[in-house]
């Protein structure tokens, strides 16, 4: 099979590709909340938020975010400390600091204006090149394609090649709607969201089926990586109307200034158990035991009054525990 895409299609077929992909993607893409307008706050946020996040997971916090931040310039007001308890659940805190951080730069730079050129889009902090392509095309028309994972797979398959680096957008370019670049990106997308799977792809229903050239062949296996097994144990010591949580420092290499539920050794001598949970992070799944009582020799730390806690910027896993205890 030829490996270099640019033989690949020729202009009939790519106008045909263009032309069914846009035709299906107006019938049946999602009703997403980003997707009602064209506000550059709004798919900024959108874009950033389903970096390495499903969008199932991303709806609830997109909604709460907004609620606690409807402008770009609200965002850039506040402390950073309410910015990362309300992205508190979504994980990987340095999208929410990166966001603070752009909001500011908007508001100084450009007058609480998104820009609209690549290059200055590409300037704010936590805007790459996918993010900046994605927001151009979308808000202001711009003749850029975006490569995410859910592209890059639509177009392996695609071109039966194994594309990476610039060859990836380049074909993506190649293929990119000049009259509606935003809408194409997003079909592009949404195609491999639902339809091209990474495991069992709907090539049944597929709108470009007939121009694909792996026509639903299985990709190599990828290798495996297993998961750890780890044990941990917190303890959850509440009294009156206060709960003694603890801070990670500032210069912490993992949520720097998060709060957290102290951790104690399994075998510290603290009543019996009120909870066990399930909790994943990348590779490694953690039984979590939760423990009743004080900590003993603990003296890092502080008493916070309960009513405070869900507006501080909390770890997903102290937000889960919680939760599950009805603290919160």
């Amino acid at each position: 099979m030829n490996s270099d895409h640019s033989r690949k299609f020729d202009g009939f077929q790519t106008a045909r590709w263009r032309q069914r992909l846009l035709h299906w993607y107006d019938r049946n893409r999602r009703d997403l909340p980003w997707r009602r307008d064209r506000d550059p706050y709004r798919v900024w946020l959108s874009e950033i938020m389903l970096q390495q996040t499903r969008v199932a997971a991303v709806l609830e916090h997109y909604h709460r975010f907004l609620k606690r931040f409807p402008t770009v310039q609200k965002l850039a007001s506040a402390r950073e400390s309410s910015v990362l308890a309300t992205w508190s659940g979504l994980g990987y805190y340095r999208r929410a600091r990166m966001m603070h951080a752009a909001a500011k730069a908007i508001v100084k730079q450009h007058g609480g204006k998104f820009p609209g050129g690549l290059a200055e889009l590409r300037a704010l902090p936590g805007i790459g090149r996918y993010t900046a392509a994605a927001i151009a095309s979308i808000v202001f028309n711009t003749r850029a394609a975006v490569v995410d994972g859910n592209v890059e797979r639509v177009l392996g398959r695609v071109f039966g090649a194994g594309l990476a680096g610039e060859p990836l957008w380049q074909a993506a370019e190649g293929l990119l709607s000049r009259q509606r670049p935003g809408d194409f990106n997003q079909a592009m997308m949404e195609l491999g969201a639902i339809v091209c799977l990474p495991r069992q792809p709907r090539c049944s229903i597929c709108p470009v089926f007939s121009l694909c050239a792996t026509r639903g062949m299985l990709d190599a296996p990828r290798r495996v990586v297993p998961q750890r097994r780890r044990d941990i144990c917190y303890a959850l010591d509440h009294r009156d109307r206060s709960i003694f949580l603890v801070q990670r420092p500032k210069h912490a290499s993992l949520m720097p200034g998060m709060w957290e539920l102290p951790e104690v050794a399994v075998a510290s001598g603290i009543r019996a158990d009120s909870l066990t949970l399930r909790h994943s992070i990348t590779v490694t799944d953690y039984t979590v035991r939760v423990m009743q009582g004080p900590v003993p020799g603990q003296r890092r730390g502080q008493w916070v009054p309960k009513a405070r806690v869900p507006q501080l910027p909390l770890t997903g896993l102290a937000r889960k525990i919680l939760r599950q205890a009805e603290i919160i």
